[in-house]
């Protein structure tokens, strides 16, 4: 199973043609997100086969080992196919006991830029985004030195994630805002208000969490009854419930076994009906 080329597709900026369904590379570390995976060739493997199957976004940050997936997307992935975007993302730290701690300092989002440059081996970023607003540091500053960063060259287009809807709107005062990457999922539609807001600007709204197998909570029964009428598993189904939620959904559900890579990539062929939406919706 691949996408195929007449699958759903968006333009990110209006000029990076990308698969509705993207892969995010944070599972291809440590436990908690930290340090080397225990298997590398599997990591390895994972991003390329998912090259092979046809997507052509994948996702990454900083933050991630730290530094491991960005590395381990390199030494998978170069020389980059010329139609693969790699986003990554910059400003939040993590602490020797596994904590997530924002930092939206506009000199240190300059040299967090500069280091994933080194580690993703490439002269500019496709896609670089904000990972979230640092409390201690006027949201604006923060905004302003990617933009900047855009203006030299060093940044294709600017993301955001983790914002709210009037965060966008400020952000989209200073530069074109190119995606929103929130939580968002079936159990969890909190972010409904900043995914309109993305559809009425052409906006890509990429969703971490996309699957949430852990958090179906009551979405469980309805899930596994579609999925047992498609022949497919709940999970495929909450994809596939994502991809038709709307024309700027861009998913990038991660995961470390190349089987559930190639589970994830034929959900994109599952067409839910209007009453099955109606009954997920719910």
């Amino acid at each position: 199973m691949t996408l195929q080329n007449e699958s759903d597709t968006f333009d990110i900026g209006g000029e990076l043609t990308v698969h509705r369904l993207g892969f995010g590379a944070m599972r291809l570390t440590g436990e908690n997100i930290i340090g080397r995976p225990d298997d590398e060739e599997e990591a390895r493997d994972v991003l390329q086969t998912a090259v092979e199957l046809g997507i052509d976004l994948i996702d990454t940050a900083d933050s991630y080992g730290p530094g491991v997936s960005e590395r381990l997307i390199r030494e998978s992935l170069a020389p980059y196919p010329d139609d693969l975007v790699v986003a990554t993302k910059g400003g939040l730290l993590r602490n020797r006991d596994g904590d997530w701690l924002s930092h939206g300092d506009p000199d240190y989002l300059r040299n967090a830029h500069l280091a994933s440059v080194d580690r993703l081996g490439v002269e500019a970023i496709d896609l670089y985004q904000l990972h979230r607003p640092d409390p201690d540091t006027d949201f604006e500053e923060s905004v302003t030195a990617l933009a900047e960063l855009k203006d030299e060259g060093a940044i294709r287009h600017v993301g955001l994630s983790n914002v709210s809807v009037e965060q966008l709107e400020t952000a989209r005062d200073i530069v074109d805002i190119a995606t929103v990457q929130n939580r968002y999922n079936i159990a969890d539609r909190e972010s409904r208000d900043v995914l309109d807001a993305c559809e009425d600007y052409g906006i890509g709204f990429i969703p971490w969490s996309p699957i949430a197998a852990t958090d179906f909570e009551d979405k469980e029964a309805a899930l596994v009854e579609v999925a047992s009428e498609h022949d497919e598993n709940e999970y495929q189904i909450a994809l596939a419930w994502l991809l038709q939620q709307s024309p700027v959904m861009l998913p990038i559900p991660g995961t470390s076994s190349v089987e559930h890579l190639k589970q994830n990539v034929a959900a994109t062929q599952v067409e839910l009906r209007d009453d099955e939406m109606a009954r997920l919706n719910e």
